[in-house]
């Protein structure tokens, strides 16, 4: 009997997070889940990859056992500084007797896309049509079915380093799978957290990782911007570690524990203890000197993505707020910060419709983008995005729908 089989990978600074799914007609049923600590990966990027291995061996281990089943392939989340985004115009014209635009008049366009002049160290992840034009009307979503002589798009092309790229691939064969695709973890975590209405009237989601941030900009139903921030959790888990003189494990603690992003979300201040190092004996601060230490972090990341915003051009098309994800978006009082900030509403994002079987795992920020990268949801604006894969050296473009193959996983078993 042929399962229609999702497999997601998540490679993150901190964790390596697996999950197994299952697609039934148009439900979601997560089989397996599975979680690993990472030590190979720093920012992003692969910088050990017998560790990255190790630990995708550990995660996807776990997920198999508790889903009973094997799999090849993979779908992987794809972060790190090296990612940068661009726009592109390009059209093509329509030649048949009919003047009927079809899909092999986008397959062409997007073709054409991938003959750009990129850095000879970057590879095309991903491009994005945000919008087509046909005989310069704009606006259109889907031009399939209608008439004219020229069809033109706005582009949304995401590029990434080969070399960074390579290495995950390393990485994953090493552990004995397959890559299927790369996906960018904050257009996969849109997947998950994001509702229709919010892309529509324009939203701005924040990744918060362990070695990045990534954020994702949407606007009438289309990505616009894509950017990854070198400042994340483990930042603000050093500055604890290092202005209080404790090893990170415990600085680690102290911030999940008793952490605050803004000292204006502190109920009540208190004095908590920390762990003293080698004969010292455990010292007493109070929980504002603490919240003060992750403040200014915060404040930094949040105050980069601002200004990353403004200089794209994207702060007064904002309209439904921010959205933040990730592990480090569960500091207590980060919703606070950001309103702050952005000076706009925020909010949690949680991976929604997730379905039946182990969903309740899954159901938490931290686990946004491995959510997002089994959603394969019929008709979302999501499926029209094309992934280039890359084989060894060769980079060819993939003109299938991307979430359209995630759905036709491993039809034998």
């Amino acid at each position: 009997m042929k399962k229609n089989v999702i497999a997601g990978l998540d490679l993150g600074t901190t964790k390596v997070c697996a999950v197994i799914a299952e697609q039934v007609e148009n439900n979601l049923n997560i089989l397996g889940f599975g979680v690993a600590p990472s030590e190979g990966l720093n920012r992003g990027l692969v910088a050990n990859i017998s560790k990255t291995a190790e630990a995708i061996t550990e995660a996807m281990n776990i997920a198999l056992n508790r889903a009973g089943l094997q799999v090849k392939e993979v779908n992987v989340g794809v972060a790190g500084e090296h990612i940068t985004s661009l726009r592109h115009r390009n059209y093509v014209t329509i030649s048949n007797p009919e003047k009927e635009i079809s899909q092999q008049d986008l397959d062409r366009l997007r073709a054409d896309v991938q003959t750009i002049r990129i850095p000879s160290d970057r590879q095309i992840l991903h491009i994005i049509p945000e919008e087509y034009s046909v005989d310069h009307q704009g606006g259109i979503e889907d031009p399939i079915g209608m008439c004219g002589s020229r069809l033109e798009a706005v582009n949304h092309v995401v590029l990434a380093s080969i070399p960074a790229i390579q290495n995950i691939k390393k990485s994953v064969e090493r552990a004995g799978y397959i890559v299927k695709d790369y996906v960018l973890q904050p257009i996969a975590s849109s997947f998950a957290v994001l509702e229709d209405n919010e892309k529509d009237l324009g939203v701005l989601l924040i990744d918060i990782g362990g070695g990045t941030t990534d954020i994702a900009i949407f606007h009438r139903r289309s990505i616009k911007h894509t950017k990854v921030v070198g400042v994340a959790g483990n930042q603000v888990t050093n500055d604890i570690r290092e202005t209080l003189g404790i090893v990170t494990a415990d600085a680690e603690k102290l911030k999940k524990e008793h952490g605050y992003a803004t000292e204006h979300a502190i109920v009540r201040d208190e004095d908590i203890f920390i762990k003293g190092v080698g004969g010292r004996g455990n010292v007493k601060i109070p929980l504002s000197l603490l919240t003060q230490i992750i403040s200014v972090r915060m404040k930094e990341l949040f105050s980069i993505i601002d200004n990353e915003l403004r200089h794209a051009g994207f702060k007064n098309k904002i309209k439904a707020g921010v959205v933040l994800t990730g592990g480090g978006s569960l500091l207590k009082g980060c919703t606070e910060l950001a309103e702050e900030v952005f000076g706009m509403p925020a909010r949690i994002g949680v991976p929604l419709d997730l379905g039946s079987g182990l969903s309740n795992e899954v159901e938490s920020p931290e686990f946004a983008t491995v959510a997002g990268l089994i959603r394969g949801i019929p008709g979302s604006r999501s499926e029209q995005f094309t992934t280039v894969k890359t084989t060894g050296k060769e980079s060819k473009l993939n003109l299938g729908k991307t979430f359209k193959r995630i759905q036709e996983f491993f039809d034998k078993l």
